[in-house]
């Protein structure tokens, strides 16, 4: 598992006179959040229930997220990770969509539409806090690109989940194959329970 904790300043490189003022005129969160905006950006997204989304305000800001990307038709590692993140949400309770929401990014945008996705989300008998997420392919390239998810062809993505609480800055990853539902919720309360 690789741990970070991110500094925009370095990610950023040109905002980081930006970020150093927000920080002396406000708060350390405050800064961050806006320091992550800015990184991530407001690119829109589509849920599998066809509502439109934003990367950083709707779905990452103030949040502790555990993402990964997949595509619907993946009969290999997809259905597993997507399993083990059913086990975790059944593990999570009531916590999922109120104090972790789980975001399941699609690396074929244009084949997974928001009807088929919502189907796949039943497959996994997802609830809410648990989104399915799709878009114009630029667009849901941009928001991979910014997770590091991105890549040339939807076989070659990666079998990560990524476990991020935007309020301290700690991001971790988790290779998928060797996780369990159990493992990732010890790491996801880790994540949760950062006080920065």
């Amino acid at each position: 598992m690789l741990q970070l904790r991110y500094s925009f300043s370095l990610l950023l490189g040109v905002g980081a006179l930006s970020v150093l003022s927000l920080a002396q005129e406000g708060s350390r969160e405050d800064a961050l959040s806006a320091a992550a905006h800015q990184y991530f950006s407001d690119v829109q997204l589509v849920t599998q229930n066809g509502e439109p989304v934003r990367l950083y305000s709707d779905l990452l800001k103030g949040k502790v997220v555990v993402i990964n990307a997949f595509f619907g038709s993946c009969n290999d590692s997809c259905p597993k990770m997507n399993g083990i993140l059913a086990g975790l949400q059944a593990r999570l309770g009531d916590h999922v969509g109120k104090d972790v929401w789980i975001l399941s990014f699609s690396v074929d945008p244009e084949t997974d539409t928001p009807e088929k996705l919502k189907q796949y989300a039943e497959n996994f008998h997802s609830k809410p806090g648990w989104l399915f997420l799709t878009g114009k392919k630029e667009n849901v390239d941009f928001a991979l690109a910014k997770l590091g998810q991105k890549v040339a062809r939807k076989e070659d993505h990666l079998t990560l989940f990524i476990v991020g609480n935007d309020k301290t800055g700690l991001w971790k990853k988790v290779f998928a194959p060797s996780s369990t539902p159990e493992s990732l919720k010890g790491i996801v309360e880790s994540v949760l329970n950062d006080r920065g």
